[in-house]
Order: C-alpha cells, then sequence, then structure tokens
C-alpha cells in the first residue's frame, strides 16, 4: 500500500517561512521523481517544484529563488523548504511520486499566508 504523508503547513505571516515534509511508503523512492504540487481555491492544481530520480530540480517561475526541494533517499522524503511566502501561495500543498506511467499523490497539507 502506497503512502505519501504531507505535514508541515500552517499559518504564517507574509514573509516568513515553512518547511514542508512528505514522507513516502509502499514505493521504492529512490527510482521516483518527487513534486510539490499545489492547488488553491477556485484554480487548477499547478507544479510547484520537482526532484528527480537523479537529483535534478526544477521549478515555478513564481517560487524561483524563494522555494528549495530536497529529497532525502535515506528517509524516503522529499521536503519544500519556502521562504519569504506571500498570501499568494496560499494553497493545498501536495505530494507527487512519478515514475514512468505510474504516480501516486498524497493528501495534502494547507498552506496560508496572511497579510
Amino acid at each position: 500500500q502506497v503512502q505519501l504523508v504531507e505535514s508541515g503547513g500552517g499559518l504564517v505571516q507574509s514573509g516568513g517561512s515553512l518547511r514542508l515534509s512528505c514522507a513516502a511508503s509502499g514505493i521504492i523512492f529512490s527510482i521516483y521523481d518527487m513534486g510539490w504540487f499545489r492547488q488553491a481555491p477556485g484554480n487548477e492544481r499547478e507544479l510547484v517544484a520537482r526532484v528527480t530520480s537523479g537529483g535534478s530540480t526544477n521549478y515555478a517561475d513564481s517560487v524561483k529563488g524563494r522555494f528549495t526541494i530536497s529529497r532525502d533517499n535515506a528517509k524516503n522524503a522529499v521536503y519544500l523548504q519556502m521562504n519569504s511566502l506571500r498570501p499568494d501561495d496560499t494553497a493545498v500543498y501536495y505530494c507527487n511520486a512519478v515514475r514512468q506511467i505510474t504516480y501516486y499523490w498524497g493528501k495534502g497539507t494547507l498552506v496560508t499566508v496572511s497579510s
């Protein structure tokens, strides 16, 4: 049974920081590309950041320079360090694992940034 469990969301003031974590189980974590997506009310789910199984990263333009994705294969975990948060970063953040045509989603963690 595959599980992706996000944690670390919460309420933070504009300019603040949060660190999201995603703990994976039931998969061979190291061979999956891992990503963070987010969905704000009324919006489609969008990619925030991704780290491949080989360690390459890419980011949405809106978060470049503010967010950092990392993974720890020994702990089967992926992280998203979010700095300089803005109100428009408010969303439910989802962890995603992808390998070829197989993908899994976590249930999400809510991040709310107040102005």
